[in-house]
């Protein structure tokens, strides 16, 4: 598979992925609401029950907001674009593991293969920012050697 392929699939992996976080989260506000209409008005003014339906609710629209936030930086990654430096959209095969500069969703398999999905805001990625093939950074006192960025 060539490079453009690979990095086109490990993003259709990725936003599957974050989509089924996304519907999940949805439910789950769906949920909380309808446990909060079938429980009718508070039934006094600390109602308990009701405040923590609204709490969770909360949570989980939130939760929701940030996932959804992730999708659409997801969907902005460039394909057609060549990429030769470490920056936003990069695949970076190091001797030690790959990386797929996007957003914070860990470790993410393709074909048998572990790639990890990384924020351009981690440390990491300040480390190894700009970076291209056959230069080597330093992380956390390890040297790391950068094979191939795409």
């Amino acid at each position: 598979m060539n490079k453009i392929e690979l990095k086109k699939r490990l993003l259709e992996v990725c936003i599957a992925r974050q989509q089924k976080t996304a519907a999940e989260l949805q439910q789950e506000v769906d949920e909380t609401l309808r446990l909060s209409n079938e429980y009718g008005a508070p039934k006094d003014r600390y109602d308990p029950y009701r405040t923590k339906l609204m709490n969770q609710n909360n949570l989980f629209a939130q939760q929701l907001k940030q996932a959804n936030a992730l999708l659409v930086t997801l969907q902005k990654i460039p394909l057609d674009r060549e990429i030769r430096s470490v920056e936003f959209g990069a695949i970076v095969i190091t001797d030690k593991q790959k990386i797929f500069v996007s957003v914070s969703l860990g470790k993410v398999e393709l074909d048998g293969e572990a790639f990890y999905a990384i924020s351009p805001q981690v440390p990491i990625f300040a480390a190894m920012r700009g970076k291209k093939a056959g230069e080597s950074f330093t992380f956390n006192g390890r040297k790391t050697q950068i094979l191939d960025v795409f």
